[in-house]
C-alpha cells in the first residue's frame, strides 16, 4: 500500500498492463442451452382445486400472523377494529384476529 501512496505521477492507460485479453471467448450461446431453458410466465397462478391445505390456521402461522401484525400497530399502523381500552398492540392484533380483521393472508 505504501507505493500507492507515494506514486505522484499521471496515470495512463499503460499503467494497468495486468490486464489480460480475452480473445479466445465464446460468447455465442450454445445450442443445447435451449433445451434445458423453461419459460414461465409469471402472471400463471396455481389453481386453487389443485392445493390440498387444511382451513384451520397451524400455531406457527397464528404466531407469526400475531407477531406481525403486532409489530406494524406498534409502528403506528391502521388498527382495523374498535379499541375498548386496549393499548397492547399484540393485544389489539388478537382482537383483529378475531374479529377476522386482520389485513394479512396466509400463502401456504
Amino acid at each position: 500500500m505504501a507505493e500507492d501512496e507515494d506514486y505522484e505521477g499521471e496515470m495512463e492507460a499503460d499503467d494497468f498492463g495486468d490486464e489480460e485479453q480475452m480473445d479466445d471467448l465464446d460468447l455465442e450461446p450454445a445450442e443445447d442451452d435451449t433445451e434445458r431453458i423453461q419459460v414461465v410466465e409469471g402472471s400463471e397462478k396455481t389453481a386453487s382445486t389443485e392445493r390440498v391445505t387444511t382451513p384451520f390456521m397451524t400455531k406457527y402461522e397464528r404466531a407469526r400472523i400475531l407477531g406481525t401484525r403486532a409489530l406494524q400497530i406498534a409502528m403506528g399502523a391502521p388498527v382495523m377494529v374498535e379499541l375498548e381500552g386496549e393499548t397492547d398492540p399484540l393485544e389489539i392484533a388478537r382482537k383483529e384476529l378475531k374479529h377476522q380483521k386482520i389485513p394479512l393472508i396466509v400463502r401456504r
